[in-house]
């Protein structure tokens, strides 16, 4: 391809293929001939029961994942959006099809694949009724369509059929592994070459479906959930490092609770914590610019589906509008889907005319343009770490060892390769902390505050408010 010869990027495709748009041809065939297409076996279809849907199970954005089936008494199976209907993958000429698709990029050299979905393509067979867990009288389908028994056979084949035969790189969207099968998935012989863990993005929900389950949290729980996952991930293989993706709200708002604390610091703070961690890091949009949640003074403001349906079963669940809408405003997917900050013009210097989704009001004070004459901005940092992470093998290939483990409000941690050992610590405090260094001398190679020196020589370090401090060991005092 273009790019990856002549400019040195790989391009890495979104693999969807748990489900297909209704406005597939396939689709389109089944609904235009629904008794006689020779699409219907690429589909779920189920006969209803008593007029009513085949089971009680509720999709992963809301209501039923059965929809009626024009000009039939059937159904079709969603576990997401009623626009995107699952394909039946025990239906091998779909598999087939599939995985023709998937070589067919590969040929083109695409460097691989971020696969969407994945645990959602095996599902339980006998398709019964399972108990309500909520006032609608529906079950969350993920019990019975996620990660369910028998999806390793569709997995050692669509890596068999597929990526074994290229030399890329598959992250696999995998929600509802449990640790001990990370092996399966990420091991020396595992179907992807690595995947994301979603546990420490929804610390602050009691399920990442359900945002008016409301958590408590702490420091201390985000550090045990991190190295709880570092440590699984690295018995078993390579992760995926990530603080904000298309799903979560925004990072600095998420993980910085207090508003009037979410400034450079804190988010330089949060960059750096994750970027240093094992794994490969992943940046999303919006992100290397410190961009934050909105707050949304209405439900029409919405357009994520998902938020939608969040905000009226909240108040079926017995909340207030009000306590619903802040619910959504936490946590909204369209907080991360806002049009990117470009510069301080009209609609952020993203458009001419007025986008699909409202901006974040504070795209004036925080844009790419500002950002770039600044030297001491989010966006020139990230620039930096990105510099240090690469000048330093132990940075990414190293092991990594949590150091303070019962402390509350710092997350550090060692990352070490043969003889070079860089050790990070980050204060998500909006107060100073001190720390007690090894007896060794350190060169800073990164923090997000102004140092009097490149060289720390005490055994004693004040971490200021909100501070990221990488070091590199030097030799033996």
């Amino acid at each position: 391809m273009i790019g990856q010869k002549k400019k040195g990027i790989k391009i890495v495709l979104d693999l969807v293929i748990n489900h297909t748009s209704d406005e597939h041809p396939w689709f389109q065939d089944l609904l235009e001939n629904p008794k006689n297409s020779k699409y219907r076996d690429y589909y779920i279809l189920k006969p209803g029961k008593n007029g009513q849907p085949p089971t009680n199970w509720r999709s992963v954005f809301g209501g039923s994942v059965w929809e009626p089936l024009k000009g039939t008494e059937e159904y079709y199976f969603h576990s997401f959006h009623v626009k995107q209907p699952d394909l039946n993958w025990e239906n091998k000429q779909v598999r087939e099809e599939l995985y023709k698709m998937v070589n067919y990029w590969l040929e083109k050299g695409i460097a691989g694949f971020r696969v969407d979905a994945i645990t959602f393509i095996k599902k339980d067979q006998s398709y019964d009724n399972i108990p309500a867990d909520g006032v609608d009288g529906l079950g969350k389908c993920t019990k019975k369509t996620r990660n369910r028994p028998g999806i390793d056979v569709f997995l050692h084949e669509l890596n068999k059929e597929t990526f074994s035969k290229y030399n890329c790189v598959t992250i696999g969207e995998a929600p509802g592994v449990p640790y001990e099968q990370y092996g399966d998935y990420i091991g020396e012989n595992g179907y992807f070459s690595m995947i994301f863990d979603f546990k420490y993005a929804d610390l602050d929900v009691a399920s990442g479906s359900e945002w008016f389950k409301r958590v408590d949290w702490n420091v201390l729980d985000l550090k045990k959930l991190i190295f709880t996952s570092q440590n699984e991930i690295q018995k078993e293989g390579w992760g995926a490092n990530f603080i904000e993706n298309h799903d979560q709200n925004r990072a600095i708002s998420k993980y910085i609770k207090e508003e009037e604390n979410r400034t450079f610091y804190s988010a330089t703070m949060l960059g750096a914590m994750y970027f240093n961690l094992r794994g490969t890091p992943f940046i999303y949009q919006g992100q290397e610019i410190g961009m934050t949640n909105f707050k949304r003074q209405s439900i029409e403001e919405f357009d994520d589906i998902s938020s939608i349906d969040q905000y009226y079963r909240s108040m079926d669940e017995g909340f207030s509008s009000e306590e619903a809408l802040h619910f959504i405003n936490l946590r909204s997917r369209d907080n991360s889907r806002t049009p990117f900050h470009w510069s301080a013009q009209e609609y952020g210097g993203f458009s001419k005319v007025q986008p699909w989704l409202g901006m974040n009001d504070n795209y004036k004070t925080i844009n790419v343009e500002q950002q770039e004459q600044d030297p001491n901005s989010i966006l020139n940092f990230y620039k930096k770490m990105v510099q240090v992470r690469q000048s330093k093998e132990s940075l990414i290939y190293g092991e990594i060892k949590p150091i303070l483990e019962e402390h509350p409000t710092i997350i550090a941690y060692k990352r070490k390769l043969d003889a070079e050992e860089v050790v990070c610590y980050f204060n998500f405090s909006p107060e100073t902390e001190n720390v007690e260094l090894e007896s060794y001398e350190y060169d800073i190679l990164l923090t997000n505050y102004k140092e009097e020196s490149a060289t720390i020589t005490e055994q004693e370090y004040t971490l200021k408010p909100y501070q990221a401090l990488v070091l590199l060991k030097k030799e033996a005092n």
